[in-house]
């Protein structure tokens, strides 16, 4: 938020430490947008988190998949999903399924992902559906993944922590939405 960036772990020293073997603190899923890249957001580098990026942060078995990966090979303690302000893969599932015209292409797989959210976003209502949506959209996919039935037992047992988290575009907040850990 401060712009004091850090730039951790982006050298070449860094590469060499983790080209054999990688541990990353912790997985993002976050949204394609060009203007959340999570590495950058956090001030991360080389080996420190395994990215996923999707429209909307949509998920289905592939990605869902990629998201177990780090908690289930390597002890991953973090799973964020991250959803953004003014997000344009979540305007446009709003916009498709309010007026009931389908996407074109695999862009409408994104929309129909996505429709929970515009059903909770519509019963929640509010000043701008858009923005409830796209943190719906965090909430549900969290809520998923913390209950997952591969994540669970992890979470339960306090391995892991899967975190709902909505970044500001104008202030460059993470808030965090659901699911922070509790210290002992």
């Amino acid at each position: 938020m401060s712009g004091d960036l850090r730039h951790p772990d982006r050298d070449p020293n860094r590469r060499e430490f983790v080209a054999q073997k990688q541990e990353p603190f912790g997985a993002i899923l976050s949204c394609i947008d060009s203007r959340v890249p999570p590495e950058l957001l956090f001030d991360t580098g080389l080996g420190d988190l395994y990215v996923m990026r999707t429209g909307g942060e949509a998920v289905g078995p592939v990605v869902t998949g990629s998201v177990e990966y780090g908690p289930m090979t390597s002890g991953t303690p973090l799973v964020v999903v991250l959803g953004h302000q003014r997000c344009g893969a979540i305007a446009a599932a709003y916009k498709s399924i309010r007026d009931g015209k389908p996407l074109s292409g695999n862009l409408d797989a994104i929309a129909r992902a996505l429709r929970p959210a515009y059903e909770q976003a519509v019963r929640e209502g509010g000043s701008d559906p858009v923005e409830t949506m796209a943190r719906a959209q965090v909430e549900l996919t969290a809520d998923d993944l913390r209950s997952n039935q591969d994540l669970a037992p992890l979470v339960a047992k306090g391995a892991l922590a899967v975190v709902g988290a909505y970044y500001s575009l104008d202030t460059g907040k993470v808030e965090v939405l659901a699911g922070a850990p509790t210290k002992p």
